[in-house]
């Protein structure tokens, strides 16, 4: 596919040509386990599809187009794909992480995969000269989350990538934008990872997790671990999410226009202590996302007045399904401390208790403000 064409583009034919048995526009959805070869070992390019299905190399395909890698890796879910890029490592290898991280990545990294010899260290990365100082000659990684989920703060990609050691991987994870927002391997980072349940799907119909790279050592490295390990998504979902991308850069523009709406409102309501949303200029790193972001995306955290009265209030929506998850064509809140960041309640990266998160969707703007302004009375 050819690269000079554009994200929108590239999302609706990268990876997925016309099937060339049939014409049928859409990538099939090739729902078998396994496949007929002509004698051993002497098959069509495909033998089992844990190792590798040709619906599931569509959508590789399609999300290294995506990031501008050469490279991509699907899986059964965000979380098995960031346990897939930590097999890379052994025990006594350090990895940095920013200490505002998806609760299931606090778990998986600390409760799970710290009992088998890695080391974590949780810094700040806006802190450049914090995050050099955090440096070890034992680091192997460090891990990104921009914006960060819920606390809505930003990493220097460029400057973190830069300033990395040699040997040191810089692996982001770019759920939150998407890469409509930002295409991290484009600012010098190593891997990219997504929850593709999030906004790539974006009908909240599809668990999945995808990754995209340009080195082939590193990449092959994952395929391995792919195969071996097992936690790959079946056909069906990876069609899913294929469909889902191909609406991508309209739905991204939608979110990111409503939500920056959605959050000025807020900015100005009594009720509300503190908006936490890049795209307004109160954000303490409002100027880098002008600059690493094309638009500000659809996540918004706000601070109210005690953890009682945020529980309440996303008790109250009617538009805004209270959920966990985001990144879907409808809006959802959430009370992180209590739901996707449990995990972290007695950690030294809590959430504060009177956060609320919201996934702006695409409905009418009209409706969104007025179901937030009944519920916070």
């Amino acid at each position: 596919m050819d690269e000079q064409l554009h994200l929108e583009t590239l999302a609706i034919h990268a990876g997925q040509p016309p099937d060339p048995s049939t014409g049928a526009i859409m990538t099939p959805i090739y729902q078998t386990s396994t496949y007929v070869q002509r004698a051993p070992g002497d098959h069509h390019g495909y033998e089992y599809s844990r190792t590798d299905n040709p619906t599931r190399t569509a959508l590789q395909a399609l999300i290294a187009a995506l990031e501008g890698g050469r490279f991509g890796l699907a899986f059964s879910s965000g979380l098995a794909a960031i346990d897939t890029i930590l097999r890379l490592f052994n025990p006594g290898d350090h990895i940095i992480v920013g200490n505002d991280v998806y609760g299931g990545t606090y778990r998986l990294f600390e409760r799970i995969i710290a009992r088998y010899g890695l080391r974590f260290s949780w810094v700040d990365l806006s802190d450049l000269d914090g995050v050099r100082a955090a440096y070890t000659p034992q680091t192997r990684l460090l891990w990104l989350e921009t914006p960060t989920n819920p606390l809505m703060a930003l990493a220097d990609i460029r400057a973190l990538s830069q300033s990395a050691p040699e040997g040191v991987l810089i692996a982001v994870d770019n759920t939150f934008a998407s890469p409509v927002i930002q295409q991290p391997l484009k600012l010098g980072a190593d891997v990219v990872m997504h929850s593709s349940t999030k906004y790539l799907g974006g009908h909240s119909d599809a668990i999945g997790g995808l990754v995209a790279l340009n080195d082939e050592r590193v990449y092959s490295q994952l395929k391995f671990l792919q195969n071996a390990i097992g936690a790959v998504p079946g056909p069906m979902d990876c069609f899913l999410v294929m469909r889902g991308i191909k609406t991508l850069g309209i739905r991204v523009e939608r979110h990111s226009e409503n939500a920056l709406k959605i959050a000025q409102f807020l900015e100005d309501h009594p009720r509300v202590q503190h908006v936490l949303y890049p795209g307004l200029e109160s954000h303490p790193q409002y100027k880098l996302a002008r600059e690493q972001m094309k638009l500000p995306g659809g996540m918004i955290s706000i601070i109210l007045e005690s953890s009682e009265y945020a529980r309440d209030m996303v008790s109250r929506t009617r538009l805004f399904a209270l959920a966990e998850s985001l990144g879907g064509v409808e809006s959802l809140i959430e009370h992180p401390y209590s739901m996707t960041h449990a995990s972290t309640a007695d950690s030294p990266i809590a959430v504060p208790n009177a956060l609320v998160r919201l996934s702006v969707g695409i409905e009418h703007i009209d409706d969104l403000i007025a179901d937030l302004q009944q519920a916070l009375i």
